[in-house]
């Protein structure tokens, strides 16, 4: 069987558009991920997650033609997506062509543990060069062997074709610095062995009558239970789409509502994979809570570096973040349920004081108002949330985030009310008791504001047990205020919870109601909870 790529469904990957029969792949296609201090981290480039993949059952080629390059072509096929974290990306088993010229990089992952997460070094890398770079590559996987040509001509052998184990093959296409053409894209299958194209598996998961969402809808049919999901999983993982569709009724875009995932370069939108799960959402009859406008983290380069030292530049930097506030609302307008208009403004040792970011340095301290009117002046029916850590529990930081979202709405701002993250990263400092939050809500109640649970995860370093009870707590509290208008677990799925240890060691979280297909103890008290 022989496929045409070509003519498959790229609808949904950044960068890349259909053109004259082809693709065009524009430098909007490699993107980074931004450090937590801001400086440019390790690239991100794009993957068609959304769209097309192939299933090859045994040996397979595929072959590309690239014309028109301006500076560099690279396409990858890996065994499996990327896991994206908010400041990492875990490389997966496979390969990597990077075309410069004549030049013809070949870089080879084979998924094992990387000393230096943010930094993958592939466990084979060369560089050849070809004689005629729009000649066709071809990539032979037979058996343990890798083979790559170019016009026919072998450039590498190499004994890696155990990279591609699982059976499922991703493509990407990016440009780092320049754009080209994909004038052909082929796959087949040789040597008797089978090849086929699938969608994502997302499309194949159905909503149960007996699932979460299903059971809260019996206490409270106006209640979303939500997750943040990625769309790497949706697209590839079978028990995460399953444990989604049967057990949420509201999505959060994890990451691909960031600055950083819509526009990389100022003036350049990338709103692919948001869009489409966002898609994945309304087939699924899930509401969206989009995330997020103002940060302090996972801004792109262009935002980050806008200028502040005079009147002038001020201006004129509040005038491209305006202008990114209403290209962002206006595309999602009518999409989204709520929003984060304003995400942990405060500062991260848990204290009261803004952070000093772009937003904060642009427009001075009332910057929520000025986000939260331009926000309202692109979509007034989207609700807005300020959100918020550490303000769980009755306390100061609660008390600033309070003022905060009333002070917005008297300077004319459109504010219905906060997210609580409740994150609990330490039962000894970070425990919810029923009591307090229920003093919260009430708070936040008094005060004529709503309040979303927004981003709930819980520790299990003192066994499971410890981590059910916490976890019913929230949920079992929030239910019972009409104050709390939802709830969120930060991650569906242990598979995909990774973070890295100071000493940079990648390291496995236990945090949320499923681990690897199975369910946990802390979702057996949820269900309790549901069915009490």
């Amino acid at each position: 069987m022989s496929v045409d790529l070509l003519q498959q469904d790229w609808r949904h990957m950044p960068g890349v558009t259909g053109e004259g029969g082809g693709l065009h792949v524009g430098t909007d296609s490699e993107r980074s991920i931004v450090e937590q201090n801001g400086r440019p981290g390790q690239p991100n480039p794009s993957i068609n997650l959304a769209g097309t993949h192939l299933v090859a059952e045994g040996n397979f080629t595929l072959k590309a033609s690239f014309t028109d390059v301006s500076a560099d072509a690279s396409w990858a096929v890996y065994d499996s997506p990327p896991v994206i974290a908010d400041e990492f990306r875990i490389e997966p088993a496979g390969l990597r062509l990077t075309l410069r010229g004549d030049e013809l990089e070949i870089a080879v992952f084979d998924g094992s543990p990387q000393h230096d997460v943010p930094r993958p070094q592939p466990t084979h890398n060369e560089y050849a060069t070809i004689s005629n770079p729009e000649a066709v590559l071809s990539v032979h996987r037979s058996g343990d062997t890798l083979e790559i040509a170019s016009g026919g001509d072998t450039v590498s052998s190499l004994p890696l074709g155990g990279v591609f184990k699982s059976g499922d093959l991703w493509l990407g296409l990016s440009s780092a610095s320049g754009s080209f053409q994909v004038s052909s894209l082929t796959a087949s299958a040789t040597e008797g062995a089978a090849l086929r194209t699938a969608g994502p598996a997302i499309a194949q998961a159905e909503q149960s009558s007996d699932g979460l969402q299903a059971l809260v809808g019996l206490i409270r049919p106006d209640f979303r239970l939500g997750a943040a999901v990625a769309l790497g999983p949706l697209a590839s993982d079978a028990d995460y789409a399953r444990e989604l569709v049967d057990n949420f009724g509201a999505v959060t875009p994890e990451n691909a509502m960031k600055p950083q995932a819509l526009s990389p370069q100022k003036g350049l939108y990338t709103f692919e994979e948001a869009d489409a799960i966002i898609a994945i959402a309304e087939s699924k009859g899930m509401t969206v809570h989009g995330h997020t406008i103002a940060f302090t983290e996972a801004m792109p380069r262009w935002m980050q570096e806008l200028p502040t030292g005079s009147d002038r530049e001020r201006r004129d930097s509040a005038e491209a973040l305006l202008d990114y506030i209403t290209t962002v609302v206006t595309h999602f307008k009518g999409k989204l349920d709520s929003l984060d208009v304003v995400n942990e403004p405060f500062d991260v040792d848990q204290g009261t004081s803004f952070q000093q970011n772009i937003w904060y340095r642009v427009f001075g301290p009332d910057y929520p108002a000025v986000v939260s009117q331009a926000v309202y002046d692109a979509d007034p029916d989207v609700k807005q949330f300020i959100n918020e850590n550490g303000a769980d529990v009755p306390g100061t930081r609660q008390d600033a985030l309070l003022k905060l979202a009333v002070d917005t709405n008297t300077l004319g701002g459109h504010i219905d009310g906060v997210g609580l993250q409740a994150h609990v990263y330490d039962l000894e400092t970070d425990a919810i008791s029923a009591d307090d939050l229920t003093t919260t809500l009430n708070i936040f109640e008094a005060a004529g504001l709503h309040v979303r649970i927004s981003e709930n995860d819980v520790t299990d370093d003192q066994g499971t047990d410890a981590q059910a009870e916490q976890y019913a707590v929230v949920l079992a509290t929030c239910l019972r205020s009409r104050a709390c208008v939802s709830y969120t677990t930060w991650g569906i799925d242990d598979r995909y919870n990774w973070w890295i240890d100071e000493d940079g060691s990648l390291q496995q979280g236990h945090d949320y109601l499923f681990d690897h297909g199975q369910p946990t103890p802390a979702y057996e008290a949820i269900r309790r909870v549901l069915g009490n």
